[in-house]
């Protein structure tokens, strides 16, 4: 189970008001106890903006949050509780304020020039329409650049064998430094620019292309580096970077499943949805293919909006997510139910450690719209039926069974419209996971047939103690999850 964290929110280990890696490293036991597996570092490179989506230097650490030895104390505690770092990793485009664009932007005789993509004339430029309907052609000193994203992400040109080389190479350099893997920023756009080409045969080869041999540069270091990327898209576009590129790459179509179905209180058909899904990712990546589940992200409302502030919706939607297969991900703060609704500052607010604002843990680099006492750690450290202490136990869960961990899903249908319901399998081992999705109490007979003849005889975990089973009539109390075993 990963967590993402943005550093700058996170937690201040030097009263300036901005998060550092200081800071993140004090509250490792925090994760730790929650049971994190891996942390995804949002940018942590200098950059000018807040968020750190612009990078100025590859090889860097933002100063606002330290030093590289800190982030060197980070990896090293990190690993000691067995959890993995991720960097989030911005190949696509740079800051204006990188010095390679500067060069670049200098004129044509630039060694730099076409590390990135110039037209003289954006008007005549073709195609035009750019891939994230931003406008795609910006204008400098000599010349018009490409940046899809916005102005100050000017695009790196990957036609350039230069250009490959040195995100190889500084891709290598931060798994040297003891980095465990990265998280890839807009992965479908290193080459999908522009809208009418985005979707294209030509354009998606050269991205897999690309990223195969992205991948084939860091098996050099670290051949078990791990690789999620960003690949908002169908599962046909997204099926091709699972070929010897990423390990996992989001799944985005779950997110808005699993948050749909909690917020609706209805039954969810994922177990078979996800079966076929995974069975064709699996193929394309010869079986090495890993999901990576979530359901928000420093891009998205965060889910406590998403679902109307409804902390039951919010716990079922948890409690789906982490018996799901694959890699879960959770964004900062989900854990205690963090509000948040765009623009991006608002679902990115300092974490709250306390019930009040203030203490000298808690970052101050923006204020808080959406601050409750009670979404805190101290609120919810010792409230046993906190959405923080749900989390703690369907991560528990997890590791104790294998089958939640490494098995695969598949469907199984109760015949309710309430109940969510699939099986989880992993070797001789195997679970029957369901989710009373509703307010009221639902009654079961799970009926063995030829299509599902295992007898699933005894509960082995469930988060309401008013979970029976007697015989094949199980009793499920709202809103509640149990796993049972043969």
């Amino acid at each position: 189970m990963y967590y993402e964290v943005f550093v700058r929110s996170f937690a201040d280990s030097n009263g300036d008001g901005i998060g550092d890696l200081n800071g993140l490293t004090d509250k490792l036991d925090y994760l730790d106890r929650l049971g994190v597996d891996g942390l995804w570092l949002m940018p942590i490179q200098p950059s000018p903006s807040y968020h750190g989506y612009d990078v100025t230097d590859y090889y860097g650490i933002n100063p606002d949050y330290g030093t590289m030895d800190d982030f060197k104390r980070l990896i090293a505690e990190a690993h000691k509780r067995d959890i993995r770092i991720l960097m989030d990793l911005v190949v696509n485009h740079t800051s204006v304020e990188h010095p390679w664009f500067v060069d670049s932007a200098a004129g044509k005789d630039s060694p730099y020039r076409d590390w990135y993509t110039w037209v003289d004339d954006a008007e005549s430029a073709t195609p035009a329409d750019s891939a994230t309907s931003n406008p795609a052609w910006h204008a400098a000193l000599n010349g018009h650049y490409l940046g899809v994203f916005w102005e100050g992400m000017p695009d790196l040109n990957f036609d350039n064998p230069k250009v490959r080389q040195e995100m190889i190479a500084i891709g290598q350099y931060w798994l040297k430094e003891g980095v465990d893997g990265f998280r890839l920023d807009a992965a479908k756009h290193i080459y999908g620019d522009f809208n009418a080409t985005v979707g294209s045969k030509p354009i998606q080869a050269k991205n897999k292309a690309w990223w195969q041999e992205f991948r084939q540069g860091l098996n050099a270091v670290k051949p078990d580096a791990y690789l999620v990327g960003e690949v908002y898209d169908n599962t046909a576009i997204v099926a091709p970077y699972l070929d010897n590129a990423f390990n996992s790459a989001f799944n985005f179509d779950l997110a808005e499943s699993l948050i749909s179905s909690a917020s609706s209180e209805s039954a969810s058909g994922i177990g078979f949805t996800l079966s076929r899904i995974h069975e064709f990712f699996s193929k394309t990546s010869g079986g090495k293919f890993a999901d990576a589940p979530f359901l928000s992200n420093h891009d998205q409302n965060r889910v406590m909006s998403a679902l109307g502030n409804n902390v039951d919706h919010a716990k079922i939607a948890a409690s789906m997510l982490l018996t799901m297969p694959g890699n879960p991900f959770i964004y900062y703060g989900e854990e205690l139910g963090m509000s948040g609704v765009k623009p991006d500052e608002r679902i990115r607010e300092p974490f709250p450690w306390t019930r009040n604002a203030g203490s000298p843990e808690e970052t101050a680099w923006e204020s808080s719209t959406y601050r409750d006492p009670e979404v805190s750690v101290e609120a919810q450290e010792s409230a046993p039926d906190s959405l923080l202490n749900h989390y703690r136990k369907l991560i528990s869960w997890r590791a104790q069974e294998k089958a939640l961990r490494e098995g695969t899903i598949g469907s199984y249908d109760t015949d309710s419209s309430f109940v969510t319901s699939y099986t989880r399998v992993s070797g001789d081992e195997q679970v029957l996971v369901l989710h009373n999705m509703t307010k009221d109490p639902q009654s079961l007979t799970l009926e063995a047939t030829k299509s599902q003849p295992t007898v699933f005889a005894k509960i082995a975990h469930s988060n309401n103690s008013e979970a029976k089973l007697d015989g094949r009539k199980l009793e499920l109390p709202p809103y509640s999850t149990v796993i049972l075993k043969p």
